[in-house]
């Protein structure tokens, strides 16, 4: 499921406070936007078709559009961290002026190390910009442009050499195609079994292969694709329980409650509640 700017939206800015365990709930991109975060505390790795890297805290991490990617956690810290989204036209007058090298250099490279000195710098302009986006003024989209340039630039001379993406096993073809047919038909009856014929492997080593790449159990995994969808019915439509759960695989609105209970703490109604 794409990811995108709330509508009217050029930038967001968030300030995000997650347990340990957190994950994303399965293979997401965002199609309308860049990201750029820095890590206050955790530790973190990012898993795409063709390369994982990691971060930690004190890492400035960045995402273009278009990148299919998962992130797990590394460590048993909770994860704190600044998290900016922007457009692409939000940044255009900085392409115009300084070109646009230096976000494709910076966006190629995935994460930038800093030294202690920079980080707090770094971390105090992603406060601040916060803190302005919150603010809300007439002037606020004017005066966080020009922040995000000074940030960047900021990152650009400070970043430590030798930064660099840490190359790991990439995503198989044969778990790629998987996980696309899971996309596709996860309001189906999907099993391990049948992922695995598909995939032309043995039930044991698909499973296993699944697990090594995604860092979580099919049976796992499937069940959060279906709870993010019912998520997103949810918070955008009006339609029952039950009817939500037929269409996302759960068969019965009292196993989807129960389910969606103990992925996300809280009821659908009360989730329903909570995102209007």
């Amino acid at each position: 499921m794409p990811i995108i700017l709330p509508e009217g939206k050029r930038i967001t800015i968030k300030h995000n406070v997650r347990p340990a365990d957190y994950r994303m709930h399965s293979m997401q991109m965002a199609t309308d936007h860049y990201n750029i975060g820095y890590v206050i505390s955790g530790d973190r790795r990012t898993i795409t078709p063709t390369q994982s890297f990691d971060y930690h805290a004190g890492d400035v991490a960045m995402a273009p559009p278009f990148l299919y990617h998962y992130t797990i956690p590394q460590s048993a810290l909770p994860y704190e961290s600044y998290i900016i989204k922007f457009s692409p036209d939000f940044i255009e007058p900085f392409f115009r002026q300084i070109g646009k090298y230096m976000i494709d250099e910076l966006y190629e490279q995935k994460v930038c190390h800093l030294t202690g000195q920079s980080q707090e710098k770094v971390k105090r302009m992603f406060g601040e910009m916060l803190y302005e986006y919150e603010k809300g003024t007439e002037y606020t989209e004017v005066i966080l442009q020009g922040m995000l340039f000074r940030l960047f630039t900021t990152i650009w001379e400070e970043r430590l050499p030798g930064s660099a993406v840490y190359f790991r096993t990439p995503l198989s073809e044969k778990i790629i195609r998987s996980l696309y047919i899971i996309e596709q038909n996860y309001d189906c009856k999907l099993t391990l079994e049948k992922l695995a014929r598909e995939s032309g492997l043995s039930v044991s080593y698909f499973s296993r292969l699944f697990s090594e790449q995604l860092g979580m159990s099919f049976t796992d995994y499937l069940s959060d694709v279906r709870i993010r969808h019912a998520q997103s019915l949810l918070a955008q439509t009006d339609k029952t329980i039950m009817e939500i759960a037929l269409e996302t695989g759960f068969c019965h609105g009292d196993y989807l409650a129960t389910q969606f209970k103990a992925k996300t703490g809280m009821t659908p109604s009360q989730f329903r509640r909570n995102s209007r």
